[in-house]
């Protein structure tokens, strides 16, 4: 699955809050509505002009400034919560990593050999190897529990012997909450955030939905490689296929990207196209931005109403 090339363009994270906008509706019709119910009132006046000149409102006029103004704080105010995200042109080296690697039992197929997760290994050591120097990376595997096995660090010599030293789990499940939760857990200090996950996609813990929403709202970008062959691997506890969909979706619902991994060259050439991407697209996070462009037309407005005069 490869996306076309862009420069820029924003995102939603938190969908379901647009919704909201129909609030702006409601808004315009109490508007206008106010301004009638004001003007039925007038008519209890002979001098129109004198009442508007007391009052400094002018009456008969729909006053559009305030309106719009309230229209652009309730926009702000909504496209915050629903985290709205610009992604554009990023160089790689402003990337902070967590390599995330399966380490269930299925990843001891040997459908790669000498098996999935030996290759993952191989293959994420030549990862960090092609990151900038000053590359921020963790490490983590996950099976039914997930465990750090680095912290955040530039050292790329504890990341690749943490990652040599690794070991497969007999802990029953593959959990992709916890890891990614985990996984998020590290970047949380981190400006442009993204998640290297490697699994065969035997995924039966966690529900997708919630692994989504944690790594839309942290901001993180997740790049999913299914490790394995669709035709399956032998493990000592039968043939072991691999399943791609719970990993394309994750990529896809993150901007990021799924890689099939079924021979050790491929997730080389994958892992190049990594680094090229991270070049070219990361996330920021618009919502604190709107939240002082709300307070900001706030202030505006009743600096309109209380000094100049504007009447809502």
């Amino acid at each position: 699955m490869r996306k076309k090339e862009v420069k820029m363009y924003l995102a939603f994270t938190r969908l379901s809050y647009i919704y909201l906008l129909f609030l702006i509706p409601i808004l315009v019709f109490f508007h206008f509505y106010n301004i009638r119910h004001i003007r039925s009132k007038s008519v209890k006046f002979a001098n129109f002009e004198a009442m508007a000149r007391i009052k400094g409102i002018d009456l008969y006029s729909k006053n559009i400034v305030t309106l719009i103004l309230d229209i652009l704080l309730v926009l702000s105010l909504v496209f915050s919560l629903a985290g709205l995200t610009l992604y554009m042109n990023i160089d790689s080296s402003k990337f902070s990593y967590v390599v995330a690697i399966d380490s269930s039992e299925s990843m001891e197929a040997i459908d790669l050999s000498p098996n999935r997760f030996e290759i993952a290994k191989i293959n994420s050591i030549e990862f960090i190897n092609k990151l900038p120097r000053n590359s921020k990376i963790g490490f983590v595997t996950f099976s039914g529990n997930t465990k750090i096995e680095q912290e955040m660090t530039t050292n790329k010599e504890l990341l690749k012997n943490a990652i040599t030293n690794a070991k497969t789990t007999s802990f029953g499940g593959t959990d992709l909450l916890e890891a990614v939760t985990i996984s998020s857990f590290l970047l949380k200090n981190e400006e442009y955030k993204s998640i290297i996950l490697l699994s065969d996609g035997q995924i039966n813990v966690g529900n997708m939905n919630e692994v989504v929403k944690i790594a839309t709202d942290e901001g993180i970008v997740v790049y999913t490689f299914g490790v394995g062959t669709l035709g399956g691997g032998a493990t000592k506890y039968g043939i072991s296929k691999l399943d791609e969909d719970s990993l394309k979706s994750l990529a896809y619902h993150t901007s990021g990207e799924y890689f099939l991994v079924s021979n050790p060259d491929s997730m080389k050439s994958s892992f190049y196209k990594i680094v090229e991407v991270a070049k070219r697209l990361g996330p920021i996070d618009l919502s604190i931005y709107l939240i002082i462009l709300a307070m900001g037309i706030f202030l505006l407005k009743n600096m309109l109403i209380n000094i100049i005069g504007i009447y809502l």
